[in-house]
C-alpha cells in the first residue's frame, strides 16, 4: 500500500462497495450493523449512513473480553456495549478498523453471542494487516498492509479520521 492509499476516505469507499457485493452476494437483506470501539465505531457510523441500514447502529466495547486482560489491565475508556436491536437470527455486519491479530474480533464475536446466535456475521475492515495470531479473516476490506515487527498503524478521528504508521508502543 503506497501512502496515497492511506487514505481514509479511499478506504472508505473501497470497503463500502465491498460490503455492498458481500450482502448482496449472500442476500442478506436487512442486516444490522455493529462498531468495535473506538476506531470501528467510527468507520461504522460512516459506512451506516452511507449503506442506508435501518436499524440503529450497535456499539461494542470489547474490554471484558479481550484475552490479554489480566496482562494489560482495564482500559481506563471502557463504555457500555448497546446494541439497539435484537441479535438472534439476524444478520449482522461487524466493523472494526483495523484486523491485526484477530484478538479483537474474537472478542467481539464472543460478545455478540453472550447477546444472541446471530444468523450470519459479515466482517468488515479498514485495514487488514499482517500479524494474525488467530486464524480469522475479514470478509470485506477498505486495503491491505503490510507492516514490519514492532509497526503499529493506528486510526485518529472522529474528525478528520487519519491513519499513521508509528514503531513501538501502543
Amino acid at each position: 500500500m503506497s501512502q496515497a492509499d492511506f487514505d481514509v476516505e479511499t478506504l472508505l469507499a473501497r470497503l463500502e462497495v465491498s460490503l455492498r457485493e458481500e450482502l448482496a452476494r449472500r442476500r442478506l437483506d436487512d442486516p444490522a450493523m455493529i462498531g468495535v470501539h473506538t476506531g470501528g465505531a467510527w468507520i461504522a457510523e460512516v459506512l451506516h449512513r452511507r449503506l442506508g441500514f435501518s436499524e440503529p447502529l450497535g456499539y461494542l466495547d470489547i474490554s471484558f473480553y479481550r484475552d490479554d486482560y489480566p496482562q494489560s489491565g482495564m482500559n481506563p475508556d471502557v463504555r457500555a456495549s448497546k446494541l439497539p436491536f435484537r441479535v438472534d437470527g439476524r444478520n449482522i455486519v461487524l466493523i472494526d478498523d483495523v484486523l491485526y491479530t484477530g484478538r479483537t474480533v474474537r472478542a467481539a464475536l464472543n460478545e455478540i453471542f453472550d447477546y444472541g446466535r446471530p444468523a450470519e456475521i459479515v466482517l468488515g475492515v479498514l485495514i487488514d494487516r499482517n500479524g494474525r495470531q488467530i486464524p480469522i479473516q475479514a470478509d470485506c476490506i477498505g486495503g491491505r498492509l503490510e507492516l514490519e515487527p514492532g509497526q503499529r498503524i493506528k486510526l485518529t478521528g472522529p474528525e478528520p479520521l487519519q491513519l499513521t504508521i508509528r514503531t513501538g508502543g501502543r
